[in-house]
């Protein structure tokens, strides 16, 4: 028999193939089993299904396509091109598949008992520490998972996935051993800070201002300059989450930091994220020109006190003493700065936040603890700074700040749930797909 009439054969099985596989994926709304307080907001899950559907429709298109073609004018083409097509489609469909998996994981933990539940409410927390007064920019969605490992990461809403692709919503890994207690908040926010900073593009506005410092510094600065325009992006997200949970985000940092004295002092230029001993030291510095208070002060000579600099070597010594003296010129360019997103405000004014200074959250801890006010009733990224004023001025025990968060996660998913209009539980009118996906698609026949 011709070897390449085997070749189209045998590769029209294989395209057939992915075809019955793709038609095994089934929208996750068919799938997972969850408490209503547990699940995704209806606009989160309908952005996710659209996103995945879509794909899917022009996956299976590709694939007809092709076999279309091998019965078609493809039919005397050389075996080598049929393989070579035949391997793009089959590298989209591992593509549709890894972005299936993404949103797999994330939504397949919302079945796990307590797990579940606590996820919706650091939803409502991530949707609240969003939030900016001002309008400056369009919020995105945002949807919780757990992962393994001391740290947090985000999958930015409109950035590309793997495969193509705009990510139809915020994903944030949050770690399971943060769950559920001190820190879990700081690390939620910092990624949070992250997705703001994009809305805003204040990495871009900001990196030629530390650029033009970097110029006219000194020659011992220079370096030192150049370092904080590599580290701004983390900078910001750590700023973010000091202005929003306050001296629990410090906390939250050192909690995360505190390893072996070898990484805590390593400056790794290649690194985006800070030295841990240095940056400890700059959300202190960062905090202190937020809301103005000794307890930074003191915070920072304690964290000097766990791991004293005087044990390094004299180079190392030198390069984190450069370092720590620009810490205040870098603070006031980053809190000067006016980013034509704010539309004439600068950071720091657009990020202080009066009700979060140290004061304020002290009153308001000893308000809920008398009985006057309820922490639930708070904004949540405001709750969480009350609570790491608690904890920073020694008021409340790591035993039942654990349970608060409980309380408060579960109670603002069940509220979350309860508050959903009752028209949003009724069968959504279809939106059409994209063009392309709505052409009939006709599998095709043995042949």
């Amino acid at each position: 028999m011709d070897t390449n009439a085997i070749a189209r054969w045998s590769l029209e099985q294989e395209a057939r193939a992915l075809l019955t596989r793709l038609g095994r994926i089934r929208p996750f709304a068919l799938q997972e089993t969850m408490l209503p307080a547990a699940a995704l907001p209806s606009a989160t899950q309908i952005a996710i299904e659209r996103f995945l559907i879509g794909n899917r429709y022009g996956l299976r298109e590709d694939v007809i396509d092709y076999v279309r073609w091998l019965r078609g004018t493809g039919e005397g083409t050389p075996a080598a091109e049929m393989q070579r097509r035949f391997t793009i489609v089959r590298l989209r469909f591992n593509d549709v598949l890894t972005q299936f998996d993404l949103f797999s994981e994330l939504i397949t933990q919302r079945s796990e008992h307590d797990t579940g539940v606590w996820l919706a409410g650091l939803d409502v927390l991530a949707a609240d520490a969003m939030t900016m007064p001002g309008d400056y920019y369009e919020q995105s969605q945002a949807v919780c998972y757990l992962a393994r490992g001391p740290g947090a990461a985000v999958r930015r809403a409109r950035t590309r996935l793997p495969g193509g692709g705009q990510n139809p919503v915020t994903i944030i890994r949050v770690p399971r051993e943060r769950m559920v207690g001190h820190g879990i908040a700081s690390s939620l926010v910092h990624e949070v800070g992250h997705q703001v900073a994009a809305l805003l593009q204040l990495v871009e506005s900001i990196r030629p201002v530390l650029r033009a410092q970097e110029l006219v510094a000194g020659p011992t600065e220079r370096a030192a300059w150049s370092c904080w325009t590599r580290w701004v992006s983390e900078i910001l997200a750590d700023t973010h989450s000091s202005s929003r949970i306050g001296i629990g985000s410090t906390l939250g940092l050192i909690s995360v930091v505190s390893l072996p004295a070898w990484f805590v002092f390593r400056v790794n230029t290649d690194d985006p994220h800070p030295t841990p001993w240095i940056r400890v030291k700059l959300s202190c510095a960062i905090g202190d020109a937020l809301y103005p208070h000794r307890q930074w002060h003191e915070l920072a000579h304690m964290w000097e006190a766990l791991y004293p600099p005087s044990n390094l070597d004299p180079a190392q010594q030198q390069q984190l003493a450069v370092l720590e003296a620009t810490i205040p010129r870098f603070v006031m360019v980053l809190m000067n700065h006016r980013p034509p997103s704010l539309r004439g405000r600068s950071l720091g004014e657009v990020m202080s936040l009066a009700e979060r200074e140290p004061g304020r959250l002290a009153g308001l801890w000893r308000a809920c603890r008398d009985g006057r006010a309820r922490l639930r009733d708070l904004a949540p990224s405001l709750a969480f700074a009350v609570l790491g004023q608690a904890r920073a001025a020694g008021t409340l025990s790591p035993e039942k700040e654990s349970r608060t968060v409980e309380g408060l996660l579960t109670y603002w998913a069940l509220r979350n749930t309860l508050a959903t209009p009752v028209a949003a539980a009724r069968p959504a009118r279809q939106t059409a797909l994209p063009s392309r996906a709505r052409q009939p698609v006709t599998q095709p026949q043995p042949a």
